[in-house]
């Protein structure tokens, strides 16, 4: 009961890390610049929800995918530990992440185009991004006992996302800007070491594997 009291506190520092709504906090800011608070509720609960919803069905149904074409858990652990490590360096960095996260050039582009930015590129991939789908089918992997608790912390997270966006404004007077980029970068050493352990996990699923596999 203890060690999975701890994976579930592992599985939402991941999550947190990854989709870090503090840093969503500005962009959310941005795209609703010009919504009346009534609109805004409406943009931050679509997005949430859109997130949650995309996660689930990776979380749940990943694996079938993976059997579709042909991709191991471990090839999904390397390639994901890779992945994860460089979203926590471009932010340790102090860098927007280039993968999980949208250009302004194409959240203009979204803006202008479909006008509502609630499902993209808010709901995706500010917060479902690739980095979080592999994050969530990585902890989902092990049993119905790890599936629920990597949904139940995702659901946790959303939730305060949605109240991080709803009050966002009230948050960056309090905190600051330099706060928040400072939490950005803890975010990103964290990332690092999770996207270390997952590629590490990898390695010693392949040493595993390895005799397994019949070149001939």
């Amino acid at each position: 009961m203890f060690e999975k009291i701890i994976y579930a506190g592992v599985v939402f520092m991941g999550f947190s890390a990854i989709m870090n709504p503090f840093s969503g906090i500005s962009i959310f800011l941005t795209l609703t610049a010009n919504e009346d608070e009534q609109n805004s509720k409406k943009i931050a609960r679509i997005s949430t929800i859109t997130a949650f919803t995309i996660v689930v069905i990776f979380a749940v149904a990943g694996h079938l995918l993976l059997d579709l074409f042909g991709v191991s858990f471990t090839a999904l652990r390397l390639s994901g530990g890779i992945l994860v490590a460089i979203i926590g360096y471009e932010m340790l960095q102090g860098k927007p992440s280039l993968i999980n996260n949208p250009s302004k050039k194409s959240m203009e582009k979204t803006i202008k185009e479909e006008g509502s930015v609630a499902v993209t590129p808010l709901g995706i991939p500010l917060l479902a991004g690739p980095g979080v789908i592999i994050t969530a089918m990585n902890f989902s992997t092990g049993g119905i006992v790890n599936l629920c608790i990597t949904i139940f912390a995702f659901a946790l997270l959303c939730l305060i996302t949605y109240l991080f966006f709803i009050r966002g404004k009230q948050i960056k007077e309090i905190i600051g800007l330099n706060v928040l980029k400072a939490l950005t970068r803890m975010m990103g050493l964290i990332l690092v070491v999770i996207g270390t352990q997952m590629f590490i996990e990898g390695i010693y699923s392949a040493v595993q594997e390895f005799p397994k596999i019949n070149y001939f």
